[in-house]
């Protein structure tokens, strides 16, 4: 008998913040299975004192204060594989894998941050570094995981329907034309010749866009607004928060849908919460 697994991803700005301003009131009624966390900015302390009664994993970041990643769940994960790369460069803090045996067969979970960056500067080269390991990791993940999905917040827009002001965005980071290339690989038709955005050619990996799939060719639903002017209430907004799914596990999915907060006021963090239900037990 399938088993519906309801897998929700979200960049909190901070959990402590995001509990004080509503966000565990939200997630009682949300009836989640596996929560994916990014922006966290906490201990594991801290974790469980704000999910009380959740498994949880995570990945801090060495700077006190900054980024860190978290799973939590309802099960307790088969296993768990914190951090992405070497050691060469400061990744941590931002990519947890977590294990789940789900009705006899097993579904991996990442929770991902991507470095937001900054065109032609030090802080983008970090962001190139981390989208490099993430391509290698993600054709790892897809040739021997059949249920794999990459959630969180990926700080790039993939393509025009994802960011309202596309056109005054193309220079700036998270709408670059050689970061959007990457995700034109990443979903690409797996082992297909893939022309990108920005010119380069490379092989699709053969990840689906979850949200892109099940809404269709049309703007958004977006998942981030600035802070600037009415962003939120014009919904001039960003979809940089995303869960990219193996082709096997995007044929499980029954249900997609952003939770965009009713107004500015009511909101616990920046971003919404994407939540996705997969069919698992078959």
């Amino acid at each position: 008998m399938p088993h519906r697994v309801r897998l929700a991803s979200i960049n909190v700005n901070g959990i402590r913040a995001a509990v004080r301003n509503g966000m565990g009131a939200w997630l009682d009624a949300a009836d989640v299975d596996i929560l994916t966390l990014q922006e966290v900015r906490a201990t594991a302390a801290d974790l469980a004192v704000a999910l009380p009664g959740w498994q949880l994993v995570n990945d801090e970041a060495l700077a006190k204060g900054r980024a860190g990643v978290a799973v939590a769940s309802r099960i307790e994960p088969a296993a768990v594989r914190p951090g992405l790369g070497d050691d060469s460069v400061d990744l941590t803090g931002r990519w947890i894998e977590a294990d789940f045996a789900l009705g006899g067969e097993q579904l991996t979970v990442v929770s991902a941050y991507v470095p937001t960056g900054e065109a032609d500067t030090p802080r983008q080269n970090v962001k190139w570094l981390f989208l490099d390991e993430m391509t290698v990791r993600m054709a790892q993940l897809g040739s021997s995981t059949p249920f794999a999905v990459i959630t969180g917040d990926l700080n790039v827009g993939h393509r025009e329907f994802d960011i309202r002001n596309w056109a005054g965005n193309i220079k700036k980071a998270g709408f670059l034309p050689r970061e959007r290339a990457y995700f034109d690989r990443i979903l690409g038709e797996a082992g297909g010749r893939v022309m990108a955005v920005d010119g380069s050619v490379g092989l699709g990996l053969g990840w689906v866009d979850v949200g892109r799939t099940f809404h269709g060719e049309i703007d958004g639903p977006y998942t981030w607004w600035s802070s600037r002017g009415k962003a939120f209430d014009t919904d001039t907004g960003w979809r940089i928060d995303y869960h990219l799914a193996t082709s096997p596990l995007a044929a499980r999915v029954t249900d997609y849908r952003v939770v965009r907060a009713p107004s500015w006021d009511t909101r616990w963090s920046d971003h919404a919460p994407v939540i996705v239900d997969y069919s698992l037990g078959l």
